[in-house]
Parts: structure tokens; C-alpha cells; sequence
């Protein structure tokens, strides 16, 4: 059974810092891509950040500059770091893995950063 965990959200001032983890289970994590999504307010779920297996990053235009998204395969972790944090960043943040031909999320973890 995979399982997705996040954790890491609160609140936080702007131009603050998170960390949101991501632990994982029921998956060959070392083989999978992982993925951070968010959903702000009122709005669709939309990309955030890729990391591939073998550690290659890709970012939305949006948070390229101040997010890093980094694995741990020996944890079966991912993380997000969130640096210079804005309000517009405010959102609920989910992990997401493609297995298997399927989606997985986990339950997501809340990020309200205040002006």
C-alpha cells in the first residue's frame, strides 16, 4: 500500500523559511520520481517542483529561485526547503508519486505565510 506523509507547514511571516518532508512507503522510493503540488485559496492544484531517481530538479517558474526540493533515498524522504516565502506561496502542499500508472498523494500539509 502506498502512503505519502507531509509534514513540516505553519505559519510563517514573509520573506521566511519552510521545510515541508514527505515520507514515503509501499513504493521502490529510489526508483520513483517525486513531485510537490500546491492549492492555494479559491485555486487549482498546480505543480511545484520535480525531483527525478537520479536526482535531476525541475521548478515552476514561480518558486524557481527560492525552492529546492531534495531526496533522501536512504529515508524514503523528499523535501521541500521554501525560502523568501511570499503570501501568494500560501496554500495547502501536497506530495505526489506516479506508480504504477496510478497518482498517489498524501493528505498535504498547510503553508500561510503572512504580509
Amino acid at each position: 500500500q502506498v502512503q505519502l506523509v507531509e509534514s513540516g507547514g505553519g505559519l510563517v511571516q514573509a520573506g521566511g523559511s519552510l521545510r515541508l518532508s514527505c515520507a514515503t512507503s509501499g513504493i521502490t522510493f529510489r526508483g520513483n520520481a517525486m513531485r510537490w503540488f500546491r492549492q492555494g485559496p479559491g485555486k487549482q492544484r498546480e505543480f511545484a517542483a520535480f525531483i527525478s531517481s537520479s536526482g535531476s530538479t525541475a521548478y515552476a517558474t514561480s518558486v524557481k529561485g527560492r525552492f529546492t526540493i531534495s531526496r533522501d533515498n536512504a529515508k524514503n524522504t523528499v523535501d521541500l526547503q521554501m525560502n523568501s516565502l511570499r503570501p501568494e506561496d500560501t496554500g495547502v502542499y501536497y506530495c505526489n508519486v506516479q506508480h504504477q500508472g496510478r497518482d498517489y498523494w498524501g493528505q498535504g500539509t498547510q503553508v500561510t505565510v503572512s504580509s
